[in-house]
């Protein structure tokens, strides 16, 4: 315990899923969080039982305006920004040649340009604490196909890209970027490719993550384990990396 004793985090897409998971770690680990969601009623639950070690604010990742306000808050409750969770995401499933603009626009909208957004706004705070960790969470659809994904596997790829290079800017400045790169995680994105019947598509089995070499789809809290050793002292020498968390289905 106390593993991030005193630092204060800043996770996007807290209300559920790997967000939640995260947030909940962070704060057993002594973190104070502040929770960015624009699922409300989620987002305060979650905050109202971490009680003084969270508070939660509607944040929108893809406005300037909103990321001004979600740091400001973590400085004005606390004083300083030590880490961010790059979580938020979405995934518009359709096929290449039936994706319209738009939702390609807004997959990377959220996926991409929520976290370039993100770090921009942290950075001079984190500069202003003596330094700071950066988790962008990317997939492994940052490494291969995911057909009717196209956007999501885009902008995951592009993450990769936006990681290495803040790590190589911002290092100078004491500040550490990384991305996690999970496989399929028990979360409700994850299952978006079945029917409302719950039955896979065709030609998919019905629990298609049983067939990754771990044989189970992965679970969020296991996601949070991996932001938590990149958000604390413990990683200090891992900037720029990318860290596959998946079962074993790259391999």
């Amino acid at each position: 315990m106390g593993r991030l004793e005193d630092k204060v985090v800043l996770v996007t897409g807290a209300a559920r899923g790997q967000g939640e998971a995260a947030a909940r770690l962070f704060a057993a680990e002594g973190a104070r969080v502040v929770l960015g969601d624009l699922l409300d009623a989620e987002g305060e639950r979650v905050a109202k039982d971490l009680g003084d070690a969270a508070v939660y604010l509607r944040h929108d990742v893809t406005s300037e305006a909103s990321w001004r306000r979600f740091v400001g808050a973590a400085q004005e409750r606390w004083g300083r920004v030590d880490g961010l969770l790059n979580n938020a995401g979405v995934l518009v499933l359709a096929p290449l040649l039936e994706m319209t603009l738009d939702q390609f626009r807004k997959t990377l909208d959220v996926n991409l340009v929520g976290c370039f957004l993100g770090i921009q706004a942290v950075a001079p705070a984190m500069q202003r604490a003596g330094g700071g960790s950066i988790v962008n969470v990317s997939s492994i659809a940052g490494f291969r196909s995911v057909p009717r994904a196209t956007g999501y596997v885009a902008s995951k790829f592009a993450l990769r890209g936006l990681t290495r290079n803040a790590a190589v800017e911002l290092g100078g400045l004491g500040i550490r970027v990384n991305s996690i790169h999970p496989g399929g995680i028990d979360t409700p994105m994850a299952w978006q490719g079945v029917g409302a019947d719950g039955a896979p598509p065709p030609g998919m089995p019905r629990d298609p993550y049983s067939l990754t070499p771990l044989s189970r789809i992965g679970e969020p809290v296991e996601m949070a384990r991996l932001s938590l050793f990149l958000l604390s002292d413990e990683s200090s020498y891992c900037t720029g990396s990318e860290f596959v968390a998946d079962g074993g289905l790259l391999a």
